[in-house]
């Protein structure tokens, strides 16, 4: 597995907050994806989940998530939808193929890679999602996984 160091350029996503399982996090993309279509605004590609806690440490019902798309254009958030700028920053990246329930391990190489090349991580993980279940199987689902980092 290769970590990279990587800028994440300045972005606005449309997103969902929630807290409990993550069996939710199909209905949630679907819900921010059909909201992003409903309103005529184009996705640019990133599609992700940022995690707040870990399901190692933390009761199902008390994990913590955000499922969003990166988007062009301008909108204002409604109901349970969300719009925030992401700032330009520097990320720890590596990515997995596999299916997304057995991504822990990557996550967890990349936070050592981090503490053993003199990183701070600054911020919670983040996984992009590249492709879709809906589009391929399983065994070839593609994840970055990312941590915003300082260099020390």
């Amino acid at each position: 597995m290769e970590v990279l160091e990587k800028r994440i350029k300045e972005t606005m996503v449309a997103y969902i907050p929630y807290m409990g399982s993550f069996d939710k996090i199909p209905e949630l993309m679907q819900e921010v994806g059909e909201w992003l279509s409903e309103k005529g605004l184009q996705t640019t590609g990133r599609v992700y989940g940022t995690y707040f806690n870990s399901p190692e440490d933390t009761p199902t019902e008390n994990l913590q998530y955000e499922i969003g798309f990166s988007f062009e254009g301008v909108a204002i958030p409604e109901g349970k939808i969300g719009i925030k700028e992401v700032p330009e920053h520097t990320v720890l990246a590596a990515v997995y193929k596999g299916p997304h329930t057995e991504v822990g391990p990557v996550i967890h190489a990349v936070a050592d890679y981090a503490v053993k090349n003199g990183y701070d991580i600054v911020g919670p993980v983040t996984e992009i999602y590249l492709n879709s279940p809906l589009e391929v199987p399983e065994s070839e689902l593609l994840t970055e996984v990312q941590f915003p980092v300082i260099k020390l």
